[in-house]
């Protein structure tokens, strides 16, 4: 039995439950809308030491967890359910929401299926520094970093990276998403805020963007031309733009990439690259939740058919 779990018109769950659908394939949503109506118990023991437990929501059927043999899941945090977040943190409502989320993540670790992705993998996305260590083991080069809340630290680095002739971006150091800008005259005066929030500064890298799904041993690359410094939100600017197309990855750059999915223990994963002019490989993350339904809308890559595939085992 194939689980796809989270919101089912988040188009990401909403493409794969589609793909499935084409593909002739059975599955079963879970509706995380309907918290309150979701029941689960489990024995990680179990028999013979594989997990037993039951799935139950309302007035649907019971699933029983050792039948399942694959799992997407995209679980939201309660920030993501107005009636749950205004409540008090202590409240029943509240906490049963997290005590389920809690007890799906364990059961998504355990489950003996083929898991779309496991918390572990997931983690190490929750500090970059660390998963940039990862990449670089892969083969791929890593831009020059600094992460400090020291603000004479940071203008000097800024200022030997102007000396050579070459642009500082800043961005988060954790999972937290945000927007990468490049460092400004008005950036440096208010240096002083880091004291109280460590940021992650980058010499900034020139080249081609490419974002690369690995699903398995399956890779779609997508080439990125953009206006701006982070291509997602360069339509914001005036006159900003962001296209985006197939694209041929190298042979051996496909096979980093997977190799890279593996260390990182993500069957899924959505890969930041850059070419750059003289030809060499950075990598400046990975995203172990990816978003893959934009880049899919945009070039008619069967990502979501891939995906499918693989829960099916395939």
């Amino acid at each position: 039995m194939i689980l796809l779990a989270g919101l089912p018109d988040e188009p990401p769950i909403a493409r794969v439950a589609l793909s499935l659908d084409e593909l002739g394939i059975a599955y079963r949503m879970i509706d995380q809308r309907r918290h309150a109506d979701l029941h689960l118990s489990f024995n990680p023991a179990g028999a013979q030491g594989i997990l037993q437990g039951r799935l139950n929501c309302a007035d649907e059927d019971e699933i029983a967890l050792e039948e399942v043999t694959g799992l997407y899941q995209r679980l939201h945090a309660d920030e993501s359910f107005p009636e749950i977040s205004a409540l008090p943190q202590d409240d029943p409502a509240r906490v049963r929401f997290g005590r389920f989320v809690t007890l799906f993540m364990v059961f998504s670790d355990l489950c003996s299926g083929r898991v779309l992705n496991r918390t572990p993998g997931m983690g190490t996305n929750n500090s970059k520094p660390f998963q940039a260590r990862i990449i670089a083991r892969a083969g791929f080069g890593i831009p020059r970093t600094l992460i400090t809340n020291v603000p004479d630290t940071a203008r000097q680095f800024v200022q030997n990276t102007a000396a050579q002739g070459k642009e500082v971006v800043f961005k988060s150091a954790s999972a937290v998403r945000s927007i990468v800008r490049s460092v400004t005259a008005d950036d440096l005066d208010r240096l002083d805020r880091l004291r109280i929030c460590p940021v992650q500064f980058q010499e900034r890298v020139e080249g081609q963007d490419v974002r690369v799904h690995v699903v398995g041993e399956d890779v779609f690359a997508t080439r990125i031309i953009t206006t701006g410094v982070d291509y997602r939100y360069a339509n914001r600017d005036e006159d900003g733009s962001t296209d985006l197309e197939p694209f041929d990855l190298p042979q051996d750059v496909a096979a980093r990439c997977i190799e890279l999915s593996q260390m990182l223990n993500l069957p899924l994963a959505g890969i930041d690259l850059r070419e750059t002019p003289n030809g060499d490989w950075v990598c400046f993350e990975v995203n172990p939740s990816p978003a893959y339904s934009y880049y899919e809308a945009h070039t008619d890559q069967p990502i979501s058919a891939a995906i499918a595939q693989y829960l099916a085992g395939s």
